[in-house]
């Protein structure tokens, strides 16, 4: 039996929210974040869809970019968290990788490497966020370093915003000027700008844009929703009714028995639970899509399956369709009703869910 668990990948959304972000920000060039398999809509599935219309990938760490090469993508790529060991910092020279320096620990091994080739480096500036980065008052310091490097052929800058999400945050604001002021008299391309950069603060648009959740739909902002910022959804999870069963009132449903039938009801059983990634805190109430129309999930969330309510459904059958997320309904819409966010609900998708690219 295959897995009645479905990603849905359109292939032709991501492109259109590609668009969506050179419209935003035409002047800038575009480092596409693809981290954590691509947001878990697949790593070099996205790469091989984007790389003729973007800049540059980013990832996350060393083996993700050596997937990316050996996959055949020659495009630039940076290793946000750049290197950790002399063998990393080979690899990155070995493959053409641009790692992103955001400890002095990394200029102090740069400087002791010899490598092959000279490498392009991002050098990054914690700006506010408080997470990764040199400080601002050492800025030109570390310029100095790395740029009197024979291994270090291009040098550009780069920092995170921490409450972009929020258009009404002072910190970005504050953290724009501590960059700039950081950076005043260098000479180099800077990126600043993620998603919520991108969409909601254009004065963060600088050479490079950075972004990454919005390129598969989802809204970067709190409380936001997709269709508002004129994105599409990449990933629509889809399963089955496998079994629909007819129970009394006061009939208890599921681990625990903590949800009673108030009323003689048909309830359906969808082969989805926690172990494909559905998120287990999702509470009672939350909508799924049986034959395109929303019924509310009751009791709590198994291993593998959930239990709906099928009153408003009266003539579902086994084997109809259910969409847990995506079209018709956004994942943000459940990552609220799971006390989450999108991205976590995207990269928790597992691996024995069957996966179909959409051109």
């Amino acid at each position: 039996m295959t897995s009645p668990v479905e990603a849905h990948i359109d292939l032709a959304a991501l492109q259109y929210n590609l668009r969506r972000v050179r419209q935003t920000s035409p002047q800038a060039k575009i480092m596409a974040v693809i981290k954590a398999n691509g947001y878990g809509h697949g790593m070099v599935q996205v790469a091989r869809a984007l790389l003729a219309e973007v800049d540059a990938f980013a990832v996350a760490r060393l083996h993700e970019a050596l997937e990316l090469r050996r996959a055949g993508v020659q495009n630039i790529i940076a290793v946000l968290e750049g290197f950790q060991t002399t063998a990393e910092l080979e690899q990155c020279a070995e493959h053409d990788l641009q790692p992103v320096i955001h400890q002095q620990f990394q200029i102090e091994l740069l400087c002791q490497t010899a490598l092959k080739q000279p490498l392009a480096v991002w050098l990054k500036i914690d700006s506010g966020m408080h997470r990764m980065g040199v400080a601002p008052e050492t800025v030109k310091e570390c310029w100095q370093q790395l740029n009197s490097l024979d291994t270090v052929s291009t040098l550009c800058l780069m920092t995170h915003l921490a409450s972009a999400d929020d258009r009404r945050s002072e910190q970005t604001e504050q953290q724009l000027a501590t960059f700039k002021q950081a950076v005043n008299g260098i000479a180099a391309e800077t990126s600043i700008a993620n998603s919520a950069g991108v969409l909601g603060w254009p004065q963060s648009h600088s050479d490079w844009v950075r972004p990454g959740i919005m390129l598969y739909g989802v809204s970067p902002f709190l409380g936001g929703w997709g269709e508002d910022e004129q994105l599409k959804p990449v990933m629509t999870l889809t399963s089955r009714l496998i079994a629909i069963n007819h129970f009394r009132k006061g009939d208890a449903i599921g681990y625990g028995a903590s949800w009673s039938c108030p009323e003689d009801m048909p309830i359906g059983v969808v082969g989805c639970g926690y172990g494909d990634g559905y998120p287990r805190h999702v509470v009672p109430g939350s909508m799924v899509l049986v034959n395109g129309r929303r019924v509310p999930l009751v009791a709590r969330v198994s291993m593998d399956s959930i239990c709906v309510d099928l009153r408003q459904q009266p003539d579902a059958e086994a084997g109809d369709p259910v969409i847990l997320w995506g079209e018709g309904l956004p994942v943000e819409e459940v990552a609220e009703a799971a006390g989450t966010i999108p991205y976590e609900l995207l990269c928790s998708v597992t691996s024995r869910v069957e996966f179909h690219y959409i051109t």
